[in-house]
């Protein structure tokens, strides 16, 4: 950071004349910064204050992005090239006509993911548009060159961790390399996506901000939109006003805003969820200026996953008080799909998706349920989701109860639907009177209950099956 003549002028996001008495230059230390007071790693990271609050401005349209084929895969087996396709086109759904979910970036390093992105790009579909990710390397640049994308994402490591201990590079050699690649993309005629990995674990003033104002500057020069995608890799940020830089995301946000002149519509938060605060970082990153927030389908993502863009659906829809269009009913497809097609172990308690999502357990709560479902249910999950609310069965749910399980857990409907005088709800209820004769007080599990159907209800669920 160096000091120059004070400069006074009005602010294109603002519209106020702003002083600002610092021009940020690039900090080639010797010795990397790994703000060990912050992240001691022998025990828990810290969370510093330093007090600055920066304002909220949300801007007027915020979108999400996708990376359910990108780093999506890097915690699960692949993706078949039939099943990429058939989740692009629920994800083409689930973003509606206005395309709220802009964006989707493929791999392109193996056979199947070059076919599959071909294929997705042969549908037509404006939205999600296909994008692609390249790290820093000019043998990945030849890969995307000629492949048909208009943007790709390039990995540009900002943290000291690996710009020095990674790439054993020094600030100055990572920032003149990445330059050189976002260089040779713009003269392919792509717009270049600069994923800032770790920004949370980097030096904001001393490399995040000079690079961004690099980035700035050849973006001006070209007429070409160059992105910034904040990387908060290991899941460090946070949404608390006034934190202390690097783990601030309302500062993070800002920073490249106000001091390196990005608009909110170049700008994307990307995080994971290691500490819980996957969603409400990306939700803050939306409060204080990103345009966008990216994210992966049902959260699988490296380690403790992604930001979950079901919630993200969800958190759009709180935030601006519409859905504008998306069809959140595909959310339960696309999570049926995901699950009985590629054998996924979704978690059960698991927001939205997970099969115990609306399931009320407690007595009290089920005869308040079963009285009027807005008591005990998060919103019109049958409307919403497809996805009635469901009572746990118990000593007292009656034969009644137990038709309404099966039709509401297997989405009966219509012909297909049983009512209680079916004889296979007679037979469990033989089998659920008993467990309770002999002392049980705790509910049915699902698990038993399908166990029972599989028994005794073979025949309603063949009917469920054509």
């Amino acid at each position: 950071m160096s000091s120059v003549m004070p400069n006074i002028s009005l602010s294109q996001g603002t519209n106020l004349l702003e002083f600002d008495p610092y021009e940020y230059e690039l900090q080639d230390v010797a010795q990397p910064e790994l703000f060990r007071e912050m992240f001691p790693y022998s025990e828990v990271p810290k969370t510093a204050y330093n007090y600055r609050h920066v304002p909220m401005n949300m801007p007027e349209n915020i979108f999400i992005t996708d990376t359910t084929f990108r780093d999506g895969q890097q915690s699960r087996a692949p993706y078949t090239a039939d099943q990429m396709v058939q989740i692009y086109k629920l994800l083409h759904r689930l973003g509606g006509e206005k395309g709220i979910i802009r964006q989707t970036e493929f791999f392109v390093y193996s056979k199947t993911d070059r076919e599959a992105l071909e294929r997705c790009m042969d549908l037509g579909f404006e939205f999600p548009e296909i994008t692609t990710w390249i790290r820093a390397s000019k043998a990945d640049f030849e890969l995307v060159r000629n492949i048909g994308v208009k943007e790709t994402g390039v990995l540009v490591s900002c943290s000291d961790h690996h710009i020095f201990n990674k790439m054993g590079l020094t600030r100055r050699q990572a920032l003149d390399k990445y330059l050189g690649i976002v260089k040779e993309c713009i003269a392919a005629g792509l717009r270049p996506r600069c994923h800032f990995e770790d920004i949370t674990r980097a030096d904001f003033y001393g490399f995040v901000v000079p690079f961004a104002i690099e980035l700035r500057k050849l973006s001006d020069e070209s007429g070409v939109p160059i992105k910034i995608r904040a990387c908060d890799t290991m899941g460090y940020g946070i949404p608390y006003p006034g934190v202390a830089l690097p783990r601030s995301v309302s500062g993070i946000i800002y920073g490249l805003q106000h001091y390196a002149g990005f608009t909110s519509d170049m700008l994307e938060w990307h995080g994971h969820n290691d500490f819980y605060k996957g969603v409400v970082n990306a939700a803050t990153a939306w409060l204080y200026g990103a345009g966008a927030v990216n994210c992966s389908l049902l959260g699988i993502g490296e380690r403790t996953g992604n930001v979950p863009l079901e919630a993200m659906v969800f958190e759009y829809a709180s935030l601006k008080g519409t859905l504008d269009g998306m069809d959140t009913r595909a959310i339960t497809e696309i999570a049926d799909y995901i699950v009985n097609e590629t054998n996924y172990d979704l978690p059960p308690m698991t927001p939205f998706v997970g099969k115990s999502f609306n399931v009320t357990r407690a007595g009290i709560h089920a005869d308040g349920l079963m009285k009027d479902e807005e008591i005990y249910n998060i919103f019109d999950t049958t409307a919403l989701l497809g996805r009635p609310p469901l009572v746990a069965i118990s000593a007292t749910s009656g034969l009644a109860g137990i038709a309404c399980w099966i039709n509401n857990y297997y989405r009966l409907e219509g012909d297909k639907a049983v009512d209680k005088k079916h004889p296979c709800i007679a037979k469990m209820k033989e089998w659920i009177d008993k467990e309770y004769e002999n002392g049980r007080v705790t509910v049915i599990s699902d698990d038993e209950l399908e166990a029972l159907m599989k028994l005794y209800g073979r025949e309603i669920l063949d009917r469920r099956a054509k």
